[in-house]
């Protein structure tokens, strides 16, 4: 059974309101209601890809490391790959960071097996631990401008999109 989203509550953790608070855990619910909790240290130890990207705000590219996201659901049991058929490509994966901020990335979006970008759980930028962006940091390579990519990444839901 995946967890369904309901629009107040969506609207509500979409807003940019709070402060911005470092990171320092995520915690991954499924949609079987199923929580994996990450320390820094948890993520530092799981195999890092690097990324480069353009940064539209800094106007320079960035080298990103970290997890990549289908790895991180896989841990936590979320289907991928051959797997995705049907109703589960009306799933959504939603990031949230400590100052509210979220965004929504479709299943199909973060499985390397359907979809040719990548979306990391990032630790490091520029071969340094991230600074100010808390500990965690959502990074994706097919978006032109980084309004997806969430700082002080705190929480991911997986969620049932109804049409």
């Amino acid at each position: 059974m995946l967890c369904e989203a309901r629009p107040a509550v969506v609207a509500q953790q979409m807003q940019h309101s709070a402060p911005s608070v470092p990171s320092t855990r995520l915690n991954i619910r499924t949609y079987e209601g199923k929580t994996l909790t990450l320390s820094p240290e948890d993520l530092a130890a799981l195999p890092h890809k690097s990324v480069v990207v353009f940064n539209a705000h800094t106007k320079a590219s960035e080298t990103y490391s970290g997890v990549p996201l289908a790895d991180l659901l896989s841990k936590a049991g979320v289907p991928l790959g051959e797997s995705v058929r049907g109703r589960l490509f009306m799933t959504g994966i939603v990031a949230e960071g400590t100052d509210n901020y979220g965004v929504l990335y479709s299943l199909a979006e973060v499985d390397p097996a359907i979809h040719t970008g990548d979306v990391i759980v990032a630790d490091m930028l520029d071969g340094k631990k991230l600074d100010k962006d808390g500990a965690f940091k959502m990074v994706s390579t097919e978006d032109r401008r980084p309004a997806r990519w969430v700082r002080n990444l705190t929480a991911i839901s997986v969620v049932k999109v109804e049409p």
